[in-house]
């Protein structure tokens, strides 16, 4: 089994780089903020959409160092997990039923756009051979509720299409994250019940069970297999949102948490070391590294956690894009790998301008082909944020707003405070 971060599938011309193969989330896929409230922590906002970035970097990229780099899964899982403690403070049912609300308009959207591409391409649910006919149809529902891993055709339309004829893949491929994160919303009063009781216990068992997986002592073949994988690889991120939350990691002496963090990391590489993947130290590929290792740096930044009020000194530039980031998770999330591939047929167009037409010049293009899609790629975003992520506003019952980075409007009113208070998922890639 596999922690799966999908690669964006669009496939430069010969020369360029292939696009990167890696989960949310981009845990997550990240929440939309509500406006006004103080409180927001501005250091695990920044976390989060060094998450995020970090994963459009990797997935266009595919660089396997970035998964140890910064684990974006982990991070966002926990973040997400710290959130869902202190709104458990609230009935349990109101806070599913809050989170839900928040994580499905923005799926429906992206799936609505998505399928309409697949069928338009001539995909034939009922003909397709991987989803046995008719149960085809009844996954379409993982579309709507993501329970389960949604259907997609492995080649749809044209090689000499406009896009590659496996752009669906890449494409569904960010949706494992919200399967995981829904199994966490629903899992996560049960699991805050266990922690308060059993805090160390809890704790250390998604690592144990993923030890027990990881080892292959036991295995569950296919998408279900999948689903137990991720639940138990970031379920130790996410309880540890739980212990930051709660003051648990405060009250471990930091020399305690880091020797211990590290020890548990350097064992993640270890194992990682025989057990290389197809893209070698990708963690991704391999669960119980990904576990470990992620499970080690979560707990070295939660330890550091400042809580900041303010962005300080040269971050304080950056305040209106992770303002945005954080307001916008689910939607640059849902949208950023199939916005890497729209880079593909735009910088195409580039062969055929007239001072473009000499092998020198045409050669330089391919070799810098994936630097050409990282520069394309936050534009297109930018745009997806104007045209879809005025939903997760609808979702989380707030007037809806077109780029909510906390300036001010021509009007004088505020536009989002950076203070907002976050409420959906945290991010990230099928795998981040």
């Amino acid at each position: 089994m596999t922690t799966h971060e999908y690669t964006a599938g669009a496939t430069p011309p010969p020369g360029a780089a292939r696009v990167g193969t890696e989960p949310a989330p981009v845990s997550a896929p990240v929440p939309a903020a509500a406006g006004g409230k103080p409180g927001r922590d501005r250091y695990l906002d920044l976390l989060r959409s060094v998450a995020l970035v970090r994963v459009v970097v990797y997935h266009l990229f595919g660089w396997a160092w970035l998964s140890i780099l910064f684990p974006s899964m982990g991070v966002m899982f926990a973040l997400a997990g710290s959130l869902m403690a202190r709104s458990l403070k609230r009935p349990a049912l109101g806070v599913i039923r809050g989170r839900v609300r928040r994580l499905l308009p923005p799926l429906w959207a992206f799936s609505a756009v998505a399928l309409t591409l697949m069928f338009a391409g001539g995909w034939n649910l009922m003909k397709d051979p991987d989803l046995g006919g008719a149960w085809g149809l009844v996954k379409l529902v993982d579309y709507v509720i993501p329970f389960g891993a949604p259907p997609f055709p492995w080649h749809v339309g044209s090689k000499s299409g406009l896009l590659e004829d496996t752009w669906a893949v890449q494409a569904a491929g960010p949706l494992w994250y919200l399967r995981a994160y829904l199994w966490f919303v629903f899992a996560s009063p049960l699991l805050l019940w266990a922690f308060r009781r059993l805090p160390w216990a809890t704790l250390l068992a998604p690592l144990a069970l993923t030890a027990v997986l990881g080892t292959g002592l036991v295995s569950i073949p296919g998408e279900t297999g999948n689903a137990v994988s991720d639940f138990v690889v970031y379920g130790g991120c996410w309880v540890l949102g739980f212990a930051h939350h709660e003051g648990v990691l405060r009250r471990v002496p930091r020399y305690q948490a880091i020797s211990c963090s590290a020890l548990l990391m350097a064992f993640g590489l270890w194992w990682a070391s025989g057990h290389l993947g197809p893209d070698g130290w990708d963690l991704n590929d391999i669960p119980l590294a990904q576990a470990a290792w992620s499970f080690g740096f979560v707990v070295v930044l939660l330890q550091y956690s400042p809580s900041w009020q303010e962005l300080p000194g040269r971050l304080a530039r950056w305040d209106r894009f992770i303002t945005l980031s954080n307001n916008r998770a689910v939607t640059i999330y849902l949208w950023h790998n199939m916005l890497i591939m729209a880079t593909v047929p735009i910088i195409d167009l580039a062969y055929r301008l007239p001072f473009m037409q000499s092998d020198s010049r045409a050669g330089l293009l391919d070799t810098s082909y994936n630097l050409w899609m990282f520069v394309l790629v936050w534009p297109l975003i930018g745009l997806a944020v104007l045209a879809f992520g005025w939903i997760e506003d609808i979702a989380a019952k707030r007037g809806p707003r077109l780029w909510p980075d906390g300036g001010k409007p021509k009007g004088g009113a505020s536009g989002g405070s950076h203070r907002a208070r976050t409420g959906a998922p945290s991010g990230g890639g099928h795998r981040v």
